[in-house]
């Protein structure tokens, strides 16, 4: 190749990777130093430079002089002394190919890096471009590739696994994914396994926020802020539950979400491949807040334990199994979403009256007349099972309650 083919060569890779052409023939003059020390077997360290207009490719080999320094033992000072072998543009297009081809990948990376390494969080839409039994390449746009891992956990414990469960992907299909990391390419952190044939950018389907952005795109009123999406929990693939709050006094910030005839949560759910999410509403009151999060179950009671964090949430019997839900599903995500450790207790077994309240809490006060039982709540929170004498907010063994 001649000196002059090699410029016009590596100037149209650049403007068609989109390099910077000068960096590309910094990087070219860096590997092929490294080169020439071992094809010239050179006793000091070589410097290569390429002319930027004719191609024309130098050998220095750096010949240190003077003393080296008390301290590190390194030479400050070197004298270039010319080995340019005579078929010094064979042996560059010999390793050329090579270099370039890895000086290309790296510098594309860290394009790709210096672009997406702020959008961390962003939703973007891609398609599956293929397949292997541990992750999902998704291009994002010309040039720009993601992959989607889901590893097995127990083969691989340090790898992601970002797939819902039961989730499958066919080639061309589009998809909605959360980018999640950007793979830095000079980060000094330890290289994941194959890192380096690996796309740059990691997205997920499992990750919270995607829920988040997919809110933000069908309901306006979260997106304008007037409705304030303030916790998310989710099972991906299973069920998912999120609080949300108005900032406008007269403004239904489930209603909004839910949309005209359920129009605006069906699209997050289809999005989502059926995934169920329920949205229920935040309330300051974490009486309040617990109950509803337990929604579709109606909550009798809550007692808070602010010490312990704990919740003693008491439901009617027949609403028991669908407040704890499936293998504890409901429960669990109500947990999560408030923050609050719950536990759940049937009417029966606390004494508490059967009928269920449409997630608004008892007032005791106006309740104990109309439930006709014993007032008497014991330091546990369990309320007397026995019937009030007539005349009394007590029953017979609480009776000298009255009179204190």
């Amino acid at each position: 190749m001649a000196t002059s083919e090699l410029i016009e060569a590596l100037q149209a890779l650049a403007h068609e990777r989109k390099i910077d052409e000068f960096y590309l023939i910094e990087r070219l003059e860096q590997s092929l130093a490294k080169s020439y020390e071992r094809i010239l077997d050179l006793e000091w360290d070589a410097r290569v430079t390429i002319d930027r207009q004719t191609g024309r490719i130098y050998v220095y080999e750096l010949v240190p002089v003077g003393e080296p320094d008390e301290e590190t033992g390194e030479y400050s000072e070197f004298e270039e002394r010319d080995v340019t072998p005579a078929d010094v543009s064979r042996i560059a297009a010999q390793n050329a190919k090579g270099v370039i081809a890895s000086i290309v990948r790296e510098a594309g990376r860290q394009s790709i890096y210096e672009e997406f390494a702020g959008r961390v969080g962003d939703l973007v839409t891609g398609t599956v471009l293929q397949g292997t039994p541990e992750f999902t390449i998704i291009k994002i746009r010309d040039g720009v590739e993601a992959e989607l891992p889901h590893y097995d956990a127990k083969r691989n414990p340090g790898e992601r696994n970002e797939r819902p469960a039961g989730e499958h992907y066919r080639h061309n299909q589009r998809l909605k994914v959360l980018i999640i990391d950007v793979r830095d390419p000079n980060s000094d952190a330890p290289k994941m396994r194959g890192e380096q044939a690996r796309p740059a950018i990691v997205v997920s389907r499992t990750h919270p926020d995607l829920i988040r952005r997919l809110f933000e795109i069908e309901v306006p009123e979260i997106y304008d802020g007037m409705v304030e999406i303030k916790s998310i929990a989710r099972e991906p693939g299973a069920r998912s539950k999120i609080a949300v709050a108005s900032r406008e006094a007269n403004l239904d910030p489930v209603g909004a979400c839910v949309g005209p005839k359920g129009s605006r949560v069906r699209m997050v759910v289809e999005e989502l491949r059926n995934e169920r999410v329920d949205v229920i509403q935040w309330a300051e009151d974490p009486k309040v807040y617990v109950a509803n999060a337990l929604s579709p179950a109606k909550v009798t009671r809550v007692l808070i334990d602010e010490d312990t964090h704990y919740a003693t949430v008491v439901v009617p019997d027949d609403q028991l199994s669908l407040a704890i839900g499936k293998e504890g599903q409901n429960a669990r995500l109500a947990a999560r979403l408030t923050g609050w450790h719950i536990d759940i207790k049937s009417a029966s077994f606390t004494g508490e009256p059967l009928a269920p309240v449409d997630n608004m809490l008892i007032d005791e006060e106006d309740a104990d007349d109309e439930a006709g039982l014993c007032a008497h709540v014991s330091e546990d929170g369990v309320r007397c099972r026995n019937h009030a004498r007539p005349g009394s907010r007590f029953c017979g063994i609480h009776a000298d309650l009255d009179e204190a």
